[in-house]
C-alpha cells in the first residue's frame, strides 16, 4: 500500500545534520525503495519554500520530481473544507494544507506518515490513518 509522506517527515530526512537511527527516516528511504511514497503538490510547495539558496533550491526540486504529484480534483477541495468545518466544529483547529492532504489520503484510502501530533486529533473525526514506522 502507498503513504503520503508529510512535511514533516521529508524535513527530518533532509536535513543536513540528520541524527542517525532516526526511525521516521529509516521507514521513509524503506519506501522509496519499495517505490510506495506518495506526495502532493502542497508539500511539494511546503519542502521547497523558504530555500534561499538558488542551488540548493534546483538540486532538490529536481530530486522530488522522482515523486510525481499525486493529482488532486475538485472534490479535495470541498472535502478538504467539510474536514476543516467537522474539525473545528469538534474544537480541532488545523491549516487548510493539513485538511487538504487529509482529504487525499481519505479519498485515495491511503495512511499519512507524519511526525506531527495534529493528524492524531484530525484522525479522531477524519476517515484517515496514519503510518508509523515500522
Amino acid at each position: 500500500m502507498n503513504v503520503l509522506v508529510d512535511t514533516c517527515i521529508w524535513s527530518l530526512a533532509l536535513r543536513r545534520s540528520a541524527p542517525k537511527g532516526v526511525p521516521e527516516v529509516t521507514e521513509l528511504r524503506e519506501l522509496i525503495q519499495e517505490q510506495r511514497v506518495l506526495i502532493v503538490g502542497v508539500i511539494r510547495q511546503e519542502l521547497l519554500s523558504g530555500i534561499r539558496e538558488e542551488s540548493l533550491f534546483i538540486n532538490l526540486r529536481d530530486h522530488l520530481r522522482a515523486f510525481p504529484d499525486v493529482r488532486q480534483v475538485s472534490e479535495d477541495f470541498e472535502c478538504a473544507a467539510e474536514f476543516f468545518n467537522r474539525c473545528r466544529k469538534n474544537g480541532v483547529q488545523g491549516s487548510n494544507a493539513d485538511f487538504l492532504i487529509c482529504a487525499v489520503a481519505s479519498r485515495m484510502n491511503v495512511p499519512i506518515f507524519t511526525t506531527d501530533a495534529d493528524y492524531i486529533s484530525y484522525s479522531r473525526f477524519l476517515p484517515i490513518t496514519l503510518h508509523s514506522a515500522r
